[in-house]
């Protein structure tokens, strides 16, 4: 296949930009004047001036809970209790099923209340409600929901909400949230493939064709596979599994990088602390909740260099940022001559002497461009006076740090051309930039969005750029984002096959 009549940007430094591009099998063959050495009897595709780019990756996702989301009620733009209370209400829900939502964030609500069981038990009766905040690390619940738990509700690590009568207000936080959702809140399998089969689509969509996904826990690998062996699945895949489990893993002589072509296992995922928007990120005073302290998590560093993994850490509080360097630093000496890439996901809040130190070590900023817009409000109320070392995306790079950059879906929507955008405007509304100085550069975006992820996937040799030898993983855009940051996608390729939107175009 010769794509050609358009602009190839190849994201290689070498040879930036291409007039055509062919492509023999998965591969991509060369550019310009390989017509006649590289293929027999090609299939010309006329670009009609659009643009051509590397398949873009999402860095951090978390894929069957986004996809499952999308057939849930949405309550993420809500002002005020009374607006997500009304789409609750509205919802419908099959026969014998919880009612499920997510994406409600009580510090958007300009009644200023946090939600309670009673709120939801006046409109849902006694079916099982349970809605998931924007942040996925708080949890809503009726009574019905709650009468699950049998009371049994109080974890280490977890927050359980409580009136001034001492009982819950229905509202449950970090470790008390997810374990309840393990525990009562089962899913099928079957419902989570038919959700992600349309996941899948859906991404391809946007031009995504590989994802680091964050769903170990709940068994997201066993998913994947069994899409693959159906044929649903078009989209590479690098797989976290919970840091427990690094035992199981060690034991059975399992490293990082085994699987398939589509699906590989690639590292141990741990949090370090809560968010922002449930305000339990861990700070340098002590607030908000640690839950793996630094020393505990020197000792996974560990376990994991002794079994061949690298380990991706949540972090979000300036303290929580530092003991995860911390614990970095004290086991550099064991990680760094196995040429372990070791990240720390979100890295929102930084002390200012902490922003070198990801350089220094080489650990990679796991980042979210979109994040920076989308909680400008919520930083500048709770992290007042701090905010010149949140989202410090350009003192990262400056420092010499390498950044990836994925969505967090489903807190933020997984679309990497509208996190390009944040990452270059820092702004989603009509709004002057948010701190303006820590933009990123559009070639700076879009090398977190496709050149870096595959490298920090060990996968630089197949994936990242488009040239010779790489796999033909590739976006077309309507436009040059370069002239036009608002350019769409067209279509998109996954290993030399059109897995969305195949030509000819209009």
């Amino acid at each position: 296949m010769i794509l050609e009549n358009g602009l190839i940007r190849t994201l290689d430094p070498q040879v930036p930009t291409q007039r055509a591009l062919a492509i023999a099998g998965e591969w991509v063959a060369g550019g310009v004047g390989v017509h006649e050495t590289a293929l027999a009897s090609p299939e010309v595709v006329d670009l009609g001036g659009r643009v051509v780019l590397p398949g873009f990756t999402d860095s951090h996702v978390h894929f069957p809970t986004w996809a499952l989301a999308q057939t849930e009620v949405a309550l993420d733009g809500c002002a005020t209790l009374a607006e997500a209370l009304d789409r609750i209400s509205r919802a419908e829900v099959r026969e014998g099923r919880w009612l499920r939502g997510y994406g409600w964030r009580s510090g958007d609500w300009t009644d200023g209340r946090e939600p309670t069981k009673e709120d939801l038990d006046a409109i849902t009766g006694d079916r099982p409600a349970a809605l998931i905040a924007k942040d996925y690390h708080s949890l809503w619940l009726n009574s019905a929901a709650l009468a699950f738990a049998g009371g049994d509700l109080d974890v280490e690590g977890g927050v359980v909400e409580r009136d001034a009568n001492g009982e819950p207000t229905g509202v449950l936080r970090e470790e008390a949230c997810w374990r309840f959702k393990e525990r009562y809140m089962l899913i099928a399998d079957d419902e989570y493939l038919d959700a992600m089969r349309k996941g899948i689509a859906l991404a391809n969509s946007r031009g995504v064709t590989a994802v680091h996904d964050k769903d170990g826990w709940l068994g997201a690998l066993g998913l994947w596979q069994q899409l693959e062996e159906r044929g649903s699945l078009s989209l590479r895949v690098w797989q976290s599994i919970p840091a427990d489990q690094i035992d199981a893993v060690a034991g059975a002589g399992i490293r990082s990088g085994l699987g398939s072509p589509l699906v590989r296992l690639g590292y141990l995922k741990v949090f370090m602390d809560g968010t922002l928007g449930s305000q339990t990120a861990w700070m340098l005073d002590d607030s908000g909740v640690k839950i793996t302290s630094g020393e505990e998590l020197a000792e996974i560093v560990r376990r994991g260099a002794a079994a061949g993994w690298p380990v991706a850490v949540h972090a979000i509080g300036d303290k929580a940022n530092r003991e995860a360097l911390d614990a970095f630093e004290q086991t550099r000496d064991l990680w760094q001559p196995q040429g372990l890439r070791q990240r720390i996901e979100h890295a929102q809040l930084l002390a200012p002497e902490d922003v070198a130190r990801f350089g220094a070590l080489g650990v990679v900023a796991s980042v979210q461009f979109s994040h920076a817009p989308s909680d400008r409000d919520l930083a500048d109320r709770f992290w007042a006076g701090k905010t010149d070392g949140a989202y410090a995306w350009r003192s990262l790079l400056d420092a010499g740090a390498v950044l990836i950059n994925g969505s967090d879906a489903p807190i933020e929507e997984l679309d990497p051309l509208a996190g390009v955008r944040a990452g270059v405007r820092r702004t989603i509304d009509e709004r002057p930039a948010w701190h303006g100085e820590q933009c990123v550069t559009i070639d700076e975006a879009f090398h977190a969005t496709c050149v870096t992820p595959a490298w920090m996937a060990r996968d630089e040799r197949r994936r990242g750029t488009l040239i010779p030898g790489k796999l033909a993983d590739l976006v077309v855009l309507d436009r040059d984002p370069w002239d036009d940051l608002d350019a769409q996608v067209v279509a998109t390729m996954v290993g030399g096959r059109w897995v969305h939107n195949p030509p000819p175009w209009d």
